[in-house]
Formats: C-alpha cells, sequence, structure tokens
C-alpha cells in the first residue's frame, strides 16, 4: 500500500495485451510509474506503443490483465463497478483528439452534463458551467450551440466539461491534434494555466513537442516501460 501523502496515482506492474487469432499481442508490459499531486506529465512515444490504453487504465476506463493503478493509495480495480464509475465522475477530467461534444446542445448544456450525472441540482450545475466556461474564455457562447461553434471553440468547451468539477486528475490524449497552430498553442497556455491555478494533476499524451516541452515532466513509453526523457 503506497502511504506517501505526495502520490497521487501509482502504477504496479501494468500489463495489458490483446489476442489476434494467430497471437497475442503485449501492450503495456510490467509498467510502474509514480504520479504526484500536480504534476503536469507529457507522455510521448512511437505510434502504436500504448500510450493511449495507459491513458485509458489510468483513467479506468481500461482495465489491466495484471498490476494494481492506487489512487491517493487506495486500489482503484477493487472497487465495483458503481464506485468506480462515481470515482471517475468526480475525479477525473477527460479531453480527447476529437471533442464529442452533444450536437445540438448548447455549450453550458455539454458542461453540465457531468453535473447532473453526479445527481447536483440543475441551478447549481448552470452556475458551475457558466464559471468554466467563462474561465476558458467563452462567457459569450454559453447559449451556442457546439456544431455552430469553431473547432478551438468546441475543444475550449470539451475542456470546461472535463474541469466543471474540479477533479484532481485531468487526462487527455493528443488534445490539440485537429487544431491549427494559434488554437493549439491557446489550449496549450490554458492547460498549463489551470494545471497551476487549480493544482489538478495533468497527464497528456501527445506528439506535439510544443506541449510536451511545457510540461515539467516529460516521458517515453517504450516496450521496456515508461522511461524518464532528459
Amino acid at each position: 500500500m503506497d502511504n506517501d501523502p505526495s502520490n497521487l496515482l501509482v502504477l504496479e506492474g501494468i500489463s495489458k495485451g490483446y489476442n489476434t487469432i494467430q497471437t497475442r499481442i503485449e501492450i503495456l508490459k510490467q509498467v510502474d510509474f509514480t504520479i504526484r499531486k500536480g504534476d503536469s506529465i507529457a507522455v510521448v512515444g512511437a505510434s502504436g506503443i500504448g500510450k493511449s490504453t495507459l491513458l485509458q487504465i489510468i483513467g479506468t476506463l481500461d482495465r489491466p490483465d495484471e498490476g494494481r493503478l492506487l489512487f491517493e493509495g487506495r486500489d482503484l480495480f477493487a472497487l465495483d463497478q458503481e464506485r468506480l464509475a462515481r470515482f471517475r465522475n468526480r475525479s477525473v477530467g477527460f479531453v480527447f483528439q476529437f471533442h464529442h461534444l452533444l450536437q445540438g446542445f448548447t455549450a453550458m448544456e455539454n458542461v453540465m452534463i457531468p453535473c447532473l450525472i453526479s445527481k447536483m441540482s440543475k441551478q447549481d450545475a448552470e452556475k458551475r458551467a457558466k464559471e468554466i466556461l467563462a474561465r476558458v474564455g467563452l462567457q459569450e457562447r454559453f447559449f451556442h450551440r457546439a456544431e455552430d461553434m469553431s473547432g478551438g471553440e468546441q475543444q475550449r468547451v470539451a475542456l470546461a466539461r472535463a474541469l466543471v468539477l474540479e477533479p484532481l486528475l485531468l487526462l487527455a490524449d493528443e488534445p490539440t491534434g485537429n487544431l491549427d497552430i494559434r488554437n493549439s498553442e491557446e489550449i496549450h497556455q490554458l492547460l498549463m494555466e489551470l494545471n497551476k491555478e487549480l493544482g489538478m494533476t495533468v497527464i497528456v499524451v501527445t506528439h506535439n513537442n510544443d506541449l510536451a516541452n511545457l510540461m515539467n515532466q516529460r516521458v517515453t513509453l517504450k516496450y521496456s516501460g515508461i522511461v524518464p526523457l532528459q
């Protein structure tokens, strides 16, 4: 059991593979890694090496074949599905390359969804959604539908949705992979500002060196596991 109060996440011997008709493909092999509270970490590596799989396991969207994932000392995969879903809703925010907003819904409605899932009142959900949308620079877009906003604006809505419940952990998988240079730089800066303001831990999977270089820790995923980059 991990008892260091400065540690948010500890990965112990995480392994994951997939069976094909002819063979088994090992994606992650005995990955050990400690993530401290407030860290900002970029995970880089070759395509297909398992970066997204690692992020999904950290976010409990997928289960490892072997190993433990400790969150503040608690073994997450020992929880039943209901408690695990509740943990995910309250403690983890997700941002992906594709924003996955609900079309036909406004920015505010999209951001309110995690609040309503957590049984927050509609009034409190609206208040929180407005506050975080204003923080990401969308105070003029509360009632714009997702499809009526630019790509950069939609990704800001996705970021606001991920942060509306003030999670301890933000996981981002190629968050600016679909954006132009200007919008990418704005999202990069916003991620770093929010990391400091909210004290949340940020883990980003990226091929973007500019984003990776902004993080206070940069690691590479190889077949041998996670290796720090100098």
